[in-house]
């Protein structure tokens, strides 16, 4: 075992055990939500719903782990605190302010602890449990057990499934979240999905579904993605439960994975009581996090659909679904590599071209694995003088810029690591 990796460990204990003392002295309700695709849309739909009814709080950016769960129990930090322990932040490097923010950490904790009043502390927590690799959600769920469970989406191919036996698995640790929920608890699941559906059985609690399908508890209907002319506007649609139904229409956010996400906080705040009339009226306010199906303006009066946080090929599906129905003079997909699916890789960056075909007038492909997306789109019938590829974002840059026109939407997408945001910042007016 390295120094580094002992220190992580200790680390993960302290900050384990001061959110457990934390949860016990104040007793929060906590909604934790897991899947494979949208988990951070939705845990952004139950804030905006919940946040006008009780005093909430959320986990930031991507702390779902074993360091940034309890982070997120302990308290509100910094965006450029949360910075110097993510994975975007170098090993080795800003070592003193990393020490001081966890020695910061620690002693507030403890603090708050033993002398913080209830009042200031939330009703709510909404954390995510991520599951890179199986054995995630045991460790997170000794940290604190929900009273709500949601599984957003796992698909046919999720994200991670190379470091499991095969998606089931995925699914199997996935479940493990509903599995500790007590019978007077709630069960939150993605109805359209038979993987996630089966996983009713494994709970005890009440369940509620979500999706599309006609029956699900909360359902989505009548779905559109508004525009003026070639300029979007935004989604609207019809939300159903219990005979009841309400129009939700929000701005500036496109696609089915938004629906979703909203007829997940739906679920949520019918169980804290709510009403689907002031549920719709506080979707008004819902955003999206950035890098996920985010409305940009591009330069030479374009327009960015900047989708280039994560990818998996359910959400690179969803993504490119968005594109076939929203109007433009040209569409321009610019697609990377989907990351960590293992042995599926090279078959479904070819599936993933073939779809692209009929949908985009122009590929822009990067990344070894892009490259496969490329050779499924001209198997498909893309004209070979349409489709371009490049090894790393930065290659890309310029040759996008000089192509793209007036009048162009351009979806941006692939997982993180591909950087496709440089593409993005590159092409975005300001």
């Amino acid at each position: 075992m390295t120094m580094k990796t002992l220190i992580i460990q200790v680390l993960a204990w302290i900050l384990k055990k001061l959110a457990q003392l934390t949860i016990w002295r104040f007793r929060p309700g906590v909604i934790g939500i897991t899947g494979s695709v949208g988990k951070t849309s939705a845990k952004m739909a139950i804030a905006t719903v919940l946040r006008g009814e009780r005093k909430v709080r959320w986990s930031k950016g991507n702390l779902n782990n074993e360091l940034g769960l309890p982070l997120t129990i302990l308290g509100e930090w910094s965006e450029e605190e949360l910075k110097l322990v993510s994975r975007g932040e170098a090993a080795g490097k800003k070592l003193i302010p990393k020490l001081a923010f966890w020695i910061r950490v620690i002693c507030f904790s403890a603090w708050q602890a033993a002398f913080g009043k209830q009042a200031d502390y939330p009703e709510i927590l909404i954390l995510e449990y991520g599951a890179d690799k199986p054995g995630d959600i045991k460790k997170l769920l000794s940290v604190v057990r929900p009273n709500v469970g949601v599984i957003t989406a796992i698909g046919e191919v999720p994200v991670h499934v190379e470091f499991y036996a095969g998606p089931e698995e995925v699914a199997k640790e996935k479940g493990r979240l509903i599995e500790c929920l007590p019978a007077a608890s709630f069960a939150v699941l993605n109805g359209d999905e038979v993987r996630v559906a089966n996983l009713a059985d494994r709970s005890r609690a009440h369940v509620m579904t979500f999706g599309f399908d006609k029956d699900v508890d909360v359902r989505v209907s009548n779905m559109e993605n508004r525009a003026d002319n070639a300029r979007p506007l935004g989604m609207s649609f019809k939300l159903e439960y219990g005979g009841n139904v309400v129009p939700v229409r929000i701005d500036g956010v496109f696609g089915k994975a938004h629906a979703y996400a909203a007829a997940v906080a739906a679920s949520v705040g019918i169980i804290f009581g709510m009403n689907l009339v002031r549920i719709a009226e506080a979707l008004r306010d819902y955003i999206p996090v950035h890098g996920r199906m985010e409305l940009l303006p591009g330069v030479k009066y374009t327009y960015i659909l900047n989708d280039c946080y994560n990818a998996s090929p359910l959400s690179m599906r969803a993504a490119l679904d968005t594109l076939k129905f929203l109007p433009a003079k040209r569409k321009i997909a610019v697609l990377g590599d989907m990351l960590e699916i293992g042995k599926y890789a090279i078959e479904e960056h070819e599936k993933l071209g073939r779809v692209v075909t009929g949908i985009a007038d122009i590929l822009i492909t990067v990344g070894p694995r892009g490259k496969f997306i490329a050779e499924g789109a001209k198997k498909a019938g893309m004209n070979k003088r349409h489709i371009q590829s490049f090894d790393l974002a930065g290659e890309a840059q310029a040759p996008v810029q000089a192509l793209i026109k007036k009048g162009d939407l351009i979806l941006i997408k692939a997982s993180r690591a591909m950087h496709l945001e440089d593409v993005v910042e590159e092409i975005r007016a300001f």
